[in-house]
């Protein structure tokens, strides 16, 4: 069962890290594994990692709970935790050998050495730039497809196959195409050229067809031919943010509804990027693009991420507390929702049980 705090906080950003390396591109980058602490649990334990960084005069910031900074200037340091590992930046290595013989006594910290993987990632760095790639990654998942001996694609999707739910054949076991987009889907970490064919693909996992089984296997064929693709991060003086975004108008064969493509520079390097199904059917390609332009500025301001995460705080600070409402309290409460709903229309469809009443069980 995950808590609260589980979802919250074990997990880094992706954009987060990238931001990190861009910004720390000529300082140390260390890589270490904090076994001892997450043994028990990866979401219970990070509590105890939390306090024991806290102590030590590092402050945990908002939009990413899993980053911790401390100092400023030459004393700066960073440290990401990324599920068990931690990934620990800083013009200094002394301060960085203190952190680990504090973090050490508490737990049991394996020093790793310098970043050169980490979560599927490989990183190569040379004096003044980082390349970031998932090659055995994209490697190993064509070898398990049997992709291997196969011919390259050259595009990650044909343009000219419009894909929609009642295309070809639906497929005998749903699970493979799921584990596939699965996989895909942890791929586009470092690859934006496919976030948007994965994005589409994944639309199907309910019920997915022949054809669009058939169009998995293409996009693995392309990847084939490209498997170590590669980021690259630049260092950059000036932090100011560039975003590109746009969308294709009604694109989606069964909905209508249209698809928001953005891209964040920090500098000349990119950061973060997205394809998602807008929300709303709009009646012109101008209103969906204005839809795109306001999910990019979100993105980037994150105004709306901090707002929910008000909610976060106060639960953590024990003034909020969630709690887990029986079956029976559940239908009463949706119940009383269609209430309010239909009630102007149909005055007797609902009849409330006199002794049904809310109320939370820990």
């Amino acid at each position: 069962m995950l808590t609260t705090h589980s979802s919250m906080v074990t997990y880094s950003r992706r954009c987060t890290w990238t931001c990190l390396l861009v910004i720390n591109i000529m300082w140390l980058l260390l890589r270490g594994s904090v076994s001892c602490a997450f043994s028990t649990s990866l979401y219970i334990r990070f509590d105890k990692f939390s306090d024991a960084i806290l102590l030590l005069g590092f402050k945990q910031t908002k939009s990413d709970y899993s980053l911790f900074i401390q100092g400023s200037g030459a004393s700066f340091v960073a440290l990401l935790v990324c599920v068990d590992d931690i990934i620990v930046t800083s013009a200094s290595s002394s301060l960085i050998d203190s952190l680990k013989v504090h973090l050490n006594n508490v737990f049991k910290l394996k020093d790793l050495g310098p970043l050169r993987y980490f979560l599927g990632l490989e990183l190569t760095r040379s004096s003044t730039r980082i390349f970031l790639s998932q090659r055995h990654y994209a490697l190993q998942l064509i070898e398990d497809t049997g992709f291997l001996a196969t011919k390259p694609c050259p595009l990650p999707m044909d343009p000219n196959i419009k894909l929609s739910a009642s295309d070809g054949k639906l497929l005998d076991d749903p699970s493979v195409y799921r584990r596939l987009i699965g996989r895909l889907l942890y791929l586009t970490i470092s690859r934006p050229d496919i976030t948007f064919t994965v994005h589409k693909l994944s639309q199907f996992m309910a019920a997915p067809h022949t054809t669009h089984l058939a169009a998995v296997h293409s996009l693995i064929r392309y990847l084939k031919g490209c498997p170590g693709q590669e980021i690259l991060l630049n260092p950059t003086k000036s932090f100011q943010l560039r975003a590109f975004a746009d969308a294709d108008w009604g694109s989606c064969f069964d909905s209508r509804k249209s698809t928001t493509g953005f891209c964040i520079f920090l500098g000349d390097s990119l950061v973060s990027w997205k394809a998602k199904k807008q929300s709303t059917i709009f009646r012109s390609s101008t209103e969906a693009e204005y839809r795109a332009l306001a999910a990019t500025v979100s993105e980037i301001t994150r105004h709306i991420e901090l707002d929910c995460h008000f909610v976060r705080d106060k639960v953590l600070d024990d003034m909020v507390k969630l709690l887990p409402i029986r079956i029976d309290m559940q239908i009463f409460l949706q119940t009383l929702f269609l209430v309010n709903l239909y009630t102007c229309f149909y005055p007797r469809w609902v009849l409330l049980i006199p002794y049904s009443h809310l109320e939370g069980e820990y």
